[in-house]
């Protein structure tokens, strides 16, 4: 915890003098209980109190938990991008953990909970990277003045991808987006569809011409009632870089799966393009890292923030 208690003593306390609460102390009490599931001052008060002796074990807490009135009387004085620079400290030094190879997955999240009343109607979207081994949001821009490819660009920007993979769906299989990766060094795996039609139909031709033997990997999970079988492979994408005018473009992925639900049975083909030859094995867990950001980020997101509840629900 000394890397949050060291970032939030940079953050001004804009309370008196004699505050009795330390103001970084409240802070990580206040993130980790948001963390945990809080959702306002009151609730954070609660689970201090409730887990005060972990707390103990590395704060002072001289004045005991603060109350809800304190959290509250914080929040509404304390500057936010003293705040949003913390965090920007706390995260560069966690990022820091991350290895070559680790999968960054890039995705859109309406937030449908965002708009204010007499605003457009239109749903604000925010595009999030995410750290899938580390389970962490490295960055986040709300496309509020643009499209959701712009402002994947501007969140590419903001991190460091050399030796990283970059995943995303197909919306962002565009020239731009490939380009944006490459001049950072980092390596992508991106959903393939319709949207490339004339690269989809040439990547679909180079798997129709696939000697016998050629490496393949499967795997196979089971749960909640469902059994999936994946089986993954890799094609060299030779010439079509230049072809297409895709720079980076060295190979496709495909992936077939098959789900049994309820007695039923479904299946779906799925195409990848890739800036790197990787093994099936490899494949199949680059895409599996993907979905952390759907099945953990954005979850999160729902349950805990509620960011798909109309606000005019509170």
């Amino acid at each position: 915890m000394q890397i949050f208690l060291s970032a939030f003593d940079d953050v001004p306390d804009p309370r008196a003098s004699n505050a009795r609460h330390d103001l970084a102390e409240l802070l990580v009490i206040a993130f980790v209980s948001v963390l945990c599931g809080s959702s306002n001052c009151a609730e954070m008060a609660a689970f201090g109190r409730a887990k005060e002796s972990f707390f103990r074990s590395f704060l002072k807490l001289k004045h005991a938990i603060p109350s809800h009135d304190t959290f509250s009387t914080v929040f509404q004085m304390i500057d936010p991008k003293s705040l949003d620079a913390a965090f920007g400290k706390i995260l560069a030094d966690v990022a820091a953990a991350l290895q070559d190879g680790d999968v960054i997955a890039i995705d859109g999240k309406a937030l449908r909970g965002a708009r204010n009343k007499g605003e457009s109607a239109r749903t604000r979207m925010m595009v999030s990277a995410y750290a899938a081994r580390l389970r962490l949001t490295l960055a986040s821009v709300a496309a509020d003045h643009g499209t959701e490819l712009d402002a994947a660009l501007e969140v590419l920007g903001l991190i460091a991808l050399k030796g990283k993979v970059v995943t995303a769906d197909a919306l962002h299989c565009n020239r731009r987006t490939v380009a944006a990766i490459n001049a950072q060094g980092g390596d992508w795996c991106l959903a393939l569809k319709a949207n490339q039609d004339s690269l989809l139909s040439d990547a679909r031709a180079c798997f129709g011409r696939l000697d016998e033997g050629h490496p393949q990997a499967s795997t196979e999970d089971s749960g909640h009632g469902r059994k999936e079988h994946r089986k993954a492979v890799v094609v060299s994408a030779k010439g079509l870089a230049e072809h297409h005018e895709f720079p980076g473009l060295k190979a496709f992925g495909r992936i077939e799966a098959t789900r049994e639900l309820d007695g039923k049975t479904s299946s779906e083909t799925r195409y990848f393009a890739l800036s790197w030859i990787p093994e099936p094995e490899v494949l199949l867990a680059t895409v599996r890292a993907h979905w952390a950001i759907e099945n953990v980020l954005h979850w999160q997101l729902d349950v805990f923030l509620g960011k798909t509840v109309p606000q005019t629900v509170f």
